[in-house]
C-alpha cells in the first residue's frame, strides 16, 4: 500500500468494530439472569465450573432473596432477553429478525426460529468450527471464511441452502483451526449442514425445519411481546 493512503476495507472494517455496540456483562451472569445455561462460554458451560451450577440464584446482592412469580408480561420479556442473548443480538436486529419472521409466509413461530439458526455465525457454530457463538462471530468478522468462494465478514449474513462454506486459505494457520478436522469427527453431526472434516468445509443441504430446529426458547412468547 502506498505510503500516506488509507486501505479503504480496512477503514470501514475497523470503524465498524468500534463504533457497534458491545455488551461488556460477564457471560456467566446471563445465564445466571435467565435461570438456565445459554452456552456462552463453549466448553466451560459442560463442567463442573458453570456458575450456574454453583450459584444457581440471579446475580446481585438480593440473587438469594428474590421470590415472586413473573407476570404474563415478564415471562414474555425473560424468553425474548434469553433469545437475544443466546444469539448475541441486540434489540433493534432482534426485532427486525421478527418484522421479518411475521412478514414471511408461514409459521411466524418456526420463521423466527429458522431466521436466527441461518445467521452466518450461527452457522459456523453448529458446524463445529468455533467453540461458541462468541468465537464464531469474531471469526466470521476477521474475515476467517469464504462462501460460495467469496470472502464474507458479516456475522448477521443469511446462509441459503445448497452454500458452500470453507477456510480462508490466508487463514488456514490460525490456532482457531489447530486440530480442527480431529475434533470434527467426533462431533455431533447436524441435519440440515454437511461438514467435510477432512476438507474443512461445509454446505447448507437445506433451510431448518420442524425438529430440524433446535428448541432452545419459546418463540410464541416472543410474538406475543412484540405483537401487543
Amino acid at each position: 500500500m502506498v505510503a500516506g493512503r488509507r486501505n479503504p476495507d480496512a477503514f470501514n472494517f475497523f470503524y465498524t468494530l468500534l463504533n457497534m455496540p458491545k455488551s461488556l456483562d460477564p457471560k456467566c451472569k446471563k445465564c445466571r439472569r435467565e435461570g438456565v445455561k445459554l452456552f456462552l462460554k463453549g466448553e466451560k458451560c459442560s463442567t463442573a465450573k458453570c456458575p450456574i451450577i454453583r450459584r444457581n440464584y440471579p446475580p446481585g446482592a438480593h440473587g438469594t432473596k428474590r421470590k415472586g412469580r413473573l407476570t404474563e408480561y415478564g415471562t414474555q420479556l425473560r424468553e425474548k432477553q434469553k433469545a437475544k442473548r443466546i444469539y448475541g443480538i441486540f434489540e433493534r436486529q432482534f426485532r427486525n429478525y421478527y418484522e421479518k419472521a411475521v412478514n414471511q409466509t408461514g409459521d411466524s413461530q418456526e420463521n423466527l426460529r429458522r431466521l436466527l439458526e441461518m445467521r452466518f455465525d450461527n452457522v459456523v457454530y453448529r458446524m463445529g468450527f468455533a467453540k461458541s457463538r462468541t468465537q464464531a462471530r469474531q471469526m466470521v468478522g476477521h474475515g476467517m471464511f469464504f462462501v460460495n468462494n467469496k470472502k464474507v465478514n458479516i456475522p448477521s449474513y443469511q446462509m441459503k441452502p445448497k452454500d458452500q462454506i470453507s477456510i480462508n486459505e490466508h487463514k488456514i494457520k490460525s490456532k482457531n483451526f489447530v486440530d480442527l478436522e480431529k475434533s470434527l469427527e467426533t462431533k455431533d453431526t447436524i441435519s440440515w449442514i454437511h461438514v467435510d472434516p477432512k476438507n474443512l468445509s461445509a454446505k447448507i443441504l437445506n433451510a431448518p425445519k420442524g425438529d430440524e430446529l433446535q428448541q432452545t426458547f419459546n418463540p410464541r412468547l416472543i410474538i406475543e411481546f412484540y405483537s401487543k
